[in-house]
């Protein structure tokens, strides 16, 4: 299966640039398909009010379970 292309996109909170495709990913599969904001690993954690440690948990088990949208 290809993966899909994912666009350079930059924080909607504090508009670090967010580069790599696992941090793009996990903000499609936390926030869904069609969102139109993305977020660094700092502050979706804490949007979603958890740490950065729990997002790069989250991002290596999708990971393991074979997802596209992670390297």
């Amino acid at each position: 299966m290809a993966k899909r292309k994912l666009k350079k996109q930059n924080c909607a909170f504090c508009a670090k640039e967010i580069t790599t495709r696992n941090d793009l990913g996990i903000n499609i599969k936390l926030l869904g398909e069609s969102t139109k904001s993305y977020y660094c690993l700092d502050c979706l954690a804490e949007y979603f009010e958890c740490t950065v440690q729990d997002i790069i948990d989250k991002i290596e088990e999708f990971k393991s379970d074979g997802c596209e949208l992670f390297s």
